[in-house]
C-alpha cells in the first residue's frame, strides 16, 4: 500500500511501476498526522493484502527556517507528520502484524545530528524519531517487530526540488561534501529498505543506519 496526502498523480505512478515488475500495489489517501486517517488506511491495507507485516514510515516534512522565523503552526506543521505520524502509524500497525511478527523502518536523516543553519525544527523531529526508534525496538522485540531508522544524506526527491535547492550554490556544496560526489536517489534509500524488511536482516533492530554517500 502506498500512502499519499496530495500527491495522487506520483503515487499512482509507483503503484504502477510495482504491478509492472509482478507485484500487487494500492494507493491510498490519509493524512498519518491524524489517527482516525492511519487507521483507516491501515483497514484499507487488511482489506488488500489480509495483513501488514512491513512499514515504512517515510511521510515527512522539512522547510528551512531560522529561529527568529519558528511559529507554534510550523513546529506543529513538522512535529505532526514526522513526529506524531510515525508514532501513530507504528502503533496502529503492530495491532494488524501476527504471531510471525513484522518489521518497521523510520526514515530519519543525517540532519538528526548534523548542524545546519535554520533547520532546527527538522532536526528536533528526527531527533525525536531516533529516539523513538530505540524504545520501540526494545519494547517490541518480544513481540518479534523490528524498528530501525534509516539516515539519509541529500537525496534528490520532490520535496528537495520543490524546496528550490535544486540548481542553487547550497546543491552545489552538499554534492561537494558528499565523498562519493553526487545526490542520492530513491532507489539508494529504497534499498536499504528493502533489506531492512528482509530475513537477511532478521538480526537487526533498534538501529540507525546512516545511508549518505559519505556525507555527515
Amino acid at each position: 500500500m502506498v500512502n499519499y496526502v496530495s500527491s495522487k498523480e506520483a503515487t499512482e505512478r509507483v503503484v504502477a511501476e510495482i504491478k509492472a515488475a509482478g507485484g500487487r500495489a494500492i494507493a491510498v489517501k490519509g493524512d498519518v498526522g491524524k489517527s482516525a486517517a492511519v487507521q483507516a488506511l491501515f483497514d484499507e491495507a487488511k482489506k488488500a493484502f489480509g495483513k501488514v507485516d512491513i512499514l515504512v514510515n517515510d511521510a515527512g516534512r522539512y522547510r528551512f527556517d531560522p529561529i527568529e522565523n519558528v511559529t507554534e503552526d510550523k513546529f506543529d506543521h513538522l512535529f505532526n507528520t514526522n513526529v506524531r505520524g510515525t508514532l501513530l502509524a507504528t502503533r496502529e500497525a503492530v495491532k494488524h502484524c501476527g504471531n510471525d511478527g513484522g518489521c518497521v523502518t523510520n526514515i530519519s536523516s543525517i540532519g538528526s545530528t548534523g548542524a545546519i543553519p535554520n533547520l532546527s525544527i527538522y532536526a528536533a523531529t528526527k531527533g525525536a524519531l531516533e529516539s523513538a526508534t530505540r524504545v520501540l525496538a526494545a519494547e517490541l522485540g518480544p513481540r518479534n517487530i523490528r524498528v530501525n531508522a534509516i539516515a539519509p544524506g541529500s537525496v534528490e526527491t520532490e520535496g528537495l526540488h520543490a524546496s528550490g535547492v535544486i540548481g542553487t550554490e547550497f546543491e552545489k556544496k552538499l554534492t561537494a561534501d558528499t565523498p562519493l560526489g553526487r545526490l542520492g536517489q530513491p532507489e539508494d534509500i529504497a534499498r536499504v529498505a528493502v533489506f531492512l524488511a528482509s530475513d537477511e536482516a532478521g538480526w537487526i533492530t533498534g538501529e540507525r543506519l546512516v545511508v549518505s554517500g559519505g556525507l555527515r
